[in-house]
């Protein structure tokens, strides 16, 4: 169906033999991204055995284990714009080889560290490799699929992300209830061997055919903004504190490194990134959207564990396995997604799953220490069924608007709106978590010794671990710490609904509705050469 009229054009985009094997291609790729974002989960698991004394963990303390998860996120972020535009120029294929090389030696490395000195740093050259693994897969995938068929490989591109996010703690449970802390970055290793064999036969190299100049102004000026930015974001997230001046120094310098990024980019005559594509209005909305729904689903990833494990008293591996029918939805409904959208429209379909997503948050706003483990699997299963629904669209509007040559670009920017987001999401909501918490818990502390009574209000771990110390009186302060943690996860859980109601409306306002569908895909089968299949999709 898809060779008459447009045939010469598509054989010269995407060659016979790697049309053939595109879903080998697909594959390959989602088994890359797996691993890259499996692992950005997979350490929360092991942060107690970590925080051991050898031989058992390295004794890192509070601060090297949130520098451990935050070196990460940290790196990643601020290099996703610049490794996408460097895989346009140079060959996604080449960057992504390299990314996931980076990313396996940093595994082995990180495995085998001594000190949390250690382990920081490798985790941050993991990043660096995940950051140039991430966008590579998503430009790859726009480059082998025709555009009729982006939206299915799109789908389920975006369910392998959703089942990285859930199966990391049921990895990392799994592997530390066997082996030792470091088999959870070991084990990445042979399957980063896997992976870059079947790189090497199966995926084709793409780039962008005429690059132009170089703008390393505008490298550097996104670099700077975004690590600057993130840096913020994740130091108020530790503070708890949005308003120390450690916090907001990097946060306001950061976007005004990043408003520069935008005024030297409208400026010059070979930019890193096109500004005007933000101009149109499903454009922005989709990378909003992108945003929104991961600040929403990494806050509630993060109250959530600290509720099943320290309030239902779940062990790591039974807690990612409560969280599975979120994975299980995505992966179900995201390959679908576009079934759906081709019916109802890009609009009501993403509206509908915000509003599912924002439903499912606010159900951990009646959540008890009671709550039937059904009734929490549903609502995963409910919130993953959104999910799905909200990021196959929305990373199609924003990839089908930047020409297949730019496919780089539109993944970068399409991740680093993900990553900043929910960043954010954990920063900001756990800081809410994190301050009633505290002010709940301060009227329980006067039967807790002076010493340790600013220890203990600091959060529900620390206020288990000093009423363990007390013995049988430190039971009132543990049921005390409970009560306090969960009316805490409820304003969490309403803040983070409301943002998800944000989200929902603003790709209600600006996403193309159903009678723009028609427009995206020209009768005839036209699929019109590169520079212009770009302009179809986010213009209605």
């Amino acid at each position: 169906m898809s060779l008459p009229s447009g045939a010469p054009a598509a054989v010269s985009r995407v060659p016979e033999a790697v049309h053939r094997r595109r879903w080998a291609i697909l594959a390959v790729l989602m088994f890359s991204l797996l691993i890259v974002v499996l692992d950005n989960s997979i350490l929360n698991v092991a942060v107690k055995t970590i925080a051991t004394p050898a031989p058992t963990g390295i004794g890192a303390t509070q601060s090297e284990l949130e520098w451990a998860i935050n070196s990460y996120t940290l790196v990643f972020a601020g290099l996703l714009f610049t490794a996408g535009l460097l895989g346009d120029r140079v060959g996604r294929k080449k960057v992504l080889l390299g990314g996931i090389s980076v990313f396996g030696l940093a595994s082995a490395l990180a495995a085998f560290s001594s000190s949390p000195g250690e382990l920081i740093t490798w985790r941050a050259l993991m990043g660096l490799g995940a950051a140039f693994v991430m966008p590579a897969t998503l430009a790859v995938l726009m480059n082998v699929f025709e555009r009729d068929e982006q939206p299915k490989a799109i789908g389920i591109w975006a369910g392998s992300v959703g089942l990285g996010i859930a199966i990391g703690p049921i990895t990392g449970g799994a592997l530390l209830e066997h082996f030792w802390w470091g088999s959870i970055f070991l084990v990445n290793v042979p399957v980063v061997v896997i992976a870059l064999i079947a790189m090497a036969v199966l995926v084709p190299d793409s780039r962008d055919p005429a690059p132009g100049k170089v703008d390393p102004v505008g490298v550097v000026l996104s670099i700077v903004g975004l690590v600057l930015l993130v840096y913020g974001i994740i130091r108020g997230g530790e503070l708890a504190d949005f308003t120390d001046v450690t916090v907001l120094a990097p946060s306001i310098g950061g976007l005004v490194v990043l408003a520069g990024f935008v005024w030297h980019e409208k400026r010059s005559s070979h930019p890193a990134i096109d500004i005007s594509y933000f101009g149109k209005p499903a454009f922005s909305a989709a990378v909003a959207a992108v945003a929104l729904v991961f600040f929403a689903l990494m806050g509630v990833t993060f109250f959530s564990a600290f509720y099943l494990q320290s309030v239902r008293g779940y062990s790591a591996f039974q807690s990612g396995l409560l969280v599975l029918p979120l994975a299980v939805a995505q992966m179900v409904f995201a390959p679908r997604a576009r079934l759906v959208v081709d019916r109802f429209g890009a609009r009501a379909v993403c509206a509908v799953g915000m509003l599912m997503v924002a439903g499912g948050l606010a159900a951990f706003a009646v959540f008890d220490a009671e709550t039937p483990v059904w009734v929490m699997c549903v609502i995963f299963f409910v919130q993953g069924a959104g999910m799905a629904h909200v990021m196959p669209p929305v990373t199609v509007a924003v990839m089908q608007a930047l020409p297949r040559e730019r496919a780089g670009s539109g993944s970068a920017i399409n991740n680093t709106f993900r990553q900043v987001g929910g960043a954010l999401g954990v920063a900001v909501l756990g800081s809410v978590l994190s301050t009633v918490y505290r002010g709940d818990i301060e009227k329980h502390l006067d039967g807790v010794p002076a010493a340790a009574r600013g220890v203990a209000g600091e959060s529900i771990e620390a206020t288990l671990g000093v009423a363990a110390k007390l013995g049988p009186a430190g039971k009132p302060l543990v049921a005390a710490a409970n009560d306090a943690f969960i009316g805490a996860m409820h304003v969490t859980a309403l803040g983070s609904a409301g943002v998800a109601l944000i989200g929902a409306v603003v790709v209600g306002l600006f996403l193309p509705g159903r009678a723009g569908a028609p427009a995206q895909e020209p009768r005839g089968q036209e699929p019109a050469p590169a520079e212009r299949t770009a302009e179809a999709a986010p213009a209605e």
